[in-house]
């Protein structure tokens, strides 16, 4: 019976690598695998997955109005395994039917991506993984400090902590640093 997954984390944890190796690992025995990437983060290029120490591969973008089961059932049929990346991106609407595609296609999806924003708040669509998933796995990052990171700030062009704004906000380690609770609180001043 296949299963839905969200591996989760804040910024810089690996979670792209993660999801490059495991499809890989796939393919290396002969089975194919379908990936999907949030169209609005390009900054490895439009339907590019790429990973901070350069790995990367090709895979098909998602939006808001994706119908995720359709697609997955016209391009994905003969797939083992669907990988998310970016899930954080997902709609309500779209885990739901992801979770369909295990249920009903009978095929394994992995999701990657953030829990929470800078704010500390839920992306709507992990708050939907983090109720329907079958399975979470947390994917470890530290603080400078040395703690588990489990929170991100998003830096204004001096480095100080941005508190308020648009809860998306494409970036990487020159908008954002994840930190542990601790030094987050510090940071955005609670």
């Amino acid at each position: 019976m296949a299963k839905l997954y969200f591996h989760y984390s804040t910024m810089n944890a690996g979670k792209s690598t993660l999801l490059l190796q495991a499809s890989y690992n796939y393919r290396e025995r002969g089975m194919a695998t379908l990936l999907l990437t949030a169209a609005l983060d390009s900054r490895a290029g439009r339907g590019r997955i790429a990973s901070r120490i350069g790995i990367a591969a090709d895979a098909l973008t998602f939006d808001a109005g994706t119908d995720l089961f359709a697609l997955i059932e016209t391009h994905g049929a003969d797939c083992a395994c669907v990988f998310i990346d970016e899930a954080q991106f997902l709609t309500k609407e779209q885990v739901w039917q992801l979770a369909r595609v295990a249920d009903d296609l009978n095929i394994p999806v992995m999701c990657y991506g953030l829990r929470v924003d800078f704010r500390g708040e839920l992306f709507p669509g992990s708050a939907a993984l983090l109720a329907l998933a079958d399975d979470m796995r947390e994917v470890r990052t530290i603080c400078f400090c040395g703690k588990k990171a489990t929170m991100v700030i998003r830096r204004d062009e001096n480095g100080n902590a941005i508190t308020q704004g648009a809860q998306v906000q494409v970036g990487g380690n020159e908008t954002y640093v994840s930190l542990c609770r601790r030094h987050w609180r510090e940071a955005v001043g609670i």
